[in-house]
């Protein structure tokens, strides 16, 4: 099914403010992560990604991070981005607008050069990201308290 919204790079002050607003809604509000560590230094470097509705309300968001701000999460490997901080609100779910925001991260990657994209999923969303070609692999590891499994797709 198509998601009846927009998907585009957050290039201006108040699409980043979106952007930020909904991981706000979804990780600190829903699912308790502390808000001094769901934003952090790379939100300066990343590429961040924004889900609109036909009324213009953001829907979710996500953020793509590639060369040295990408290397602690992909082993060091300049040809691999790293997905993170992917956020869909409660009332979009089930919609596509996750798998919509996933591609245009995709997309931004491969328009950089990468390869590969890995990223960190909460052991919950692991069937979304299987369902969009990514591979699990390593141990289960916690971050902010929730369990996750480091995953990779070959763009």
């Amino acid at each position: 099914m198509s998601p009846r919204c927009a998907v585009r790079v957050a290039e201006d002050p108040a699409d980043r403010e979106a952007c930020f607003a909904v991981r706000k809604e979804v990780f600190v509000a829903e699912q308790g992560v502390a808000e001094d560590i769901e934003y952090d230094a790379h939100d300066a470097v990343a590429v961040h990604v924004l889900a609109v509705g036909e009324d213009g309300r953001p829907l979710g968001t996500g953020r793509l991070l590639y060369g040295e701000a990408a290397a602690g999460r992909t082993g060091g490997d300049a040809s691999v981005g790293s997905l993170g901080r992917l956020a869909v609100l409660r009332a979009a779910r089930g919609l596509g607008v996750g798998a919509a925001l996933v591609r245009a991260i995709e997309e931004a990657a491969r328009a950089r050069g990468l390869t590969a994209v890995d990223l960190h999923a909460q052991t919950q969303a692991l069937g979304f990201y299987e369902r969009l070609g990514y591979t699990a692999y390593g141990p289960e590891f916690q971050d902010a308290g929730i369990p996750h499994r480091a995953m990779r797709r070959t763009l």
